[in-house]
């Protein structure tokens, strides 16, 4: 039996969604598969794509033959790299920023925003006490000149 490591297409139309998949090459390419073993969802930014390293590495090792995209992303997660004995075995997978980074971020913007308002609000305080000021003061009479 020829096995092959490739993608089951799942989700609507016009909004793919992939399933790595383990299955017998005569199988149809929604059909019935041996093993998940992975998740790749290219509509978003980046490309989510999750891979169980040891189940992959199992099946290359025992024969699996990767489908030409299966096989960029294994390059992509680095799981080609470590199958084969190459350099870059951390691959070149890129992720999101985490919920919490993201939060953070999102915190650290409202509070830039709040510093703004309050410096403009003291700046506004500040030059309404000048212009007060300038209006108490008493009036510097013209030299009496003339008078004399």
């Amino acid at each position: 039996m020829a096995v092959k490591i490739r993608l089951k297409r799942i989700g609507k139309i016009h909004a793919p969604y992939y399933r790595i998949v383990v299955a017998d090459s005569r199988t149809k390419r929604d059909g019935r598969a041996i093993e998940e073993i992975g998740k790749y969802h290219p509509t978003e930014e980046p490309s989510l794509i999750e891979v169980d390293s040891a189940r992959a590495l199992y099946w290359l090792g025992v024969g699996a033959q990767p489908s030409e995209q299966v096989m960029a992303l294994l390059k992509i997660t680095g799981d080609w790299q470590k199958f084969k004995g190459l350099p870059g075995q951390e691959g070149t997978l890129r992720t999101k920023a985490g919920a919490a980074d993201a939060s953070a971020a999102v915190q650290a913007a409202s509070d830039a925003a709040e510093k703004a308002k309050a410096k403009a609000a003291a700046d506004r305080e500040a030059a309404a006490a000048k212009a007060a000021k300038a209006a108490e003061a008493p009036a510097v009479e013209a030299p009496a000149d003339e008078q004399a």
